[in-house]
């Protein structure tokens, strides 16, 4: 099959888009912009593809999730071409180091362990799988191997499920609600005497500790915040929209009509929801 061939044909899969991955990279006849990067410069592409996946999921969005996948996908791919160009590994290593290790860490679906217990024993069973391969790449303390790079949020319960796992925790939610308002009393402290170092510093522990009760709560931060964001974006625009019909914008408003209109707009989703349910 003709490079041409391949590019053109629509069910080739997989490897149609690695051989169209080589053409944009290629030094004498492919696209400058994708000649020019490097590592550096497409991971941050990497992650807001990875976070657009999370939106297209998050709204039931089943038909741009199918492209947005795609996006991510063509994100490996193109961290894999580099790699292949720089001698690192090529995009069949990647897929046999995955295929590899979700073998070895499911012994219970592909070896001769039995599947008969509960998915917090499974759980369990990764966590100990996965801590024997951190022991073999000389990752000592109980921290390392947490990305610095993740976000904020994301990293901060990584860290503390981390710490949890080797007995440095509360033995539950009651104790980490009085972290908070102790966090909340030092806040305040540190904004009455006006320190700005002082106040970043609280505030973050304050975040922190909220990201643990989270975490013995069952809930997962990132998708918490995501989800009020994205309702606090939808009552806003619903609160815009009701101004509107006033002949007004946000800034042409008091405060006080637009949070009476703000509680319109809980008030009818709360009705909705109800009818709902």
């Amino acid at each position: 099959m003709t490079e041409n061939t391949l590019i053109n044909n629509s069910d080739a899969g997989i490897e149609r888009l690695l051989e169209i991955m080589r053409r944009l990279r290629d030094p004498k006849t492919g696209c400058p912009w994708d000649i020019e990067q490097d590592f550096a410069t497409i991971a941050p592409y990497t992650i807001e593809e990875a976070y657009e996946v999370a939106d297209a999921i998050e709204r039931e969005a089943w038909d741009e999730l199918k492209g947005e996948l795609g996006d991510l996908l063509f994100q490996s791919v193109f961290h894999a071409q580099m790699a292949s160009e720089a001698g690192h590994f090529a995009f069949q290593d990647v897929v046999r180091t995955m295929s590899d290790k979700m073998v070895d860490r499911h012994p219970h679906v592909f070896g001769d362990e039995s599947r008969d217990k509960s998915a917090e024993q499974q759980t369990l069973d990764w966590e100990t799988i996965k801590a024997a391969e951190r022991a073999g790449k000389a990752q000592k303390g109980a921290l390392d191997g947490v990305a610095s790079n993740l976000p904020a949020l994301l990293r901060a319960h990584k860290l503390q499920k981390r710490a949890a796992r080797v007995g440095f925790d509360w033995p539950d939610a009651s104790h980490v609600l009085a972290k908070i308002t102790e966090e909340a009393a030092e806040l305040e402290e540190a904004r009455d005497a006006k320190d700005a170092d002082a106040l970043e510093d609280e505030f973050g522990d304050l975040l922190f500790v909220m990201v643990n009760l989270g975490r013995h709560l069952g809930i997962e931060p990132e998708a918490a915040l995501r989800r009020t964001n994205a309702k606090f974006t939808r009552r806003f625009a619903a609160v815009e929209e009701r101004l509107a019909q006033r002949g007004k914008t946000p800034s042409e408003s008091e405060l006080a009509e637009m949070d009476a209109l703000w509680d319109e707009v809980k008030e009818q989703e709360k009705q909705a929801a109800q009818q709902k349910a």
